[in-house]
């Protein structure tokens, strides 16, 4: 009877060490997986430190922006004369009226790769458009053609993708109406 009690004491005694070194063998992790997940622990970390950073640099760069926007020019004020009546109105965007009445007189046509200062006239008013401050790279990129086909459709024009004398004439009316 001892002899039994022995052996089914160390048959369960080796059970739970057989066990334990189970567990204790797949869930120790290897030493390159360890390392690897420090690793990312630490990039969090300095992630989550860059973006308050960020906020803050853009907080301090919100307070030195002028109020006007980038891509329009300071117009000067005109005060209308004592002898004229009927005050003159400035357009706050005629310096790219003006651009882009150029562009028509000319007989521009834009489309994929073309590149210059004008394209830098497309991209200013496309930003003033979708009031965003995408970069006028002067470069007609894939970019630049989704944009330009996104304001042809809103504006009932074919959308190819290609800028000329309708389009642009579409663009003068809608900164007039602005």
């Amino acid at each position: 009877m001892e002899n039994f009690k022995f052996i089914l004491f160390s048959i369960i005694v080796l059970t739970i060490l057989g066990l334990l070194g189970y567990w204790a063998f797949t869930s120790i992790q290897s030493g390159s997986e360890y390392v690897k997940a420090e690793k990312i622990k630490k990039l969090e970390s300095e992630n989550e430190e860059l973006k308050k950073e960020v906020a803050e640099l853009e907080g301090e760069l919100a307070v030195l922006r002028p109020e006007v926007p980038e891509n329009t020019a300071p117009q000067p004020q005109v005060e209308p004369q004592e002898e004229d009546p009927t005050p003159t109105a400035v357009n706050k965007n005629q310096t790219l009226i003006n651009e882009l009445q150029k562009l028509i007189d000319d007989g521009v046509v834009m489309k994929l790769k073309s590149r210059g200062s004008r394209v830098g006239t497309l991209q200013k008013f496309l930003n003033i458009y979708n009031k965003t401050s995408n970069k006028v790279d002067n470069d007609f990129g894939a970019s630049t053609k989704t944009v330009l086909i996104d304001f042809q459709k809103d504006q009932g024009l074919p959308a190819d993708g290609e800028a000329g004398k309708t389009t642009f004439e579409k663009m003068i009316d809608w900164l007039e109406k602005a």
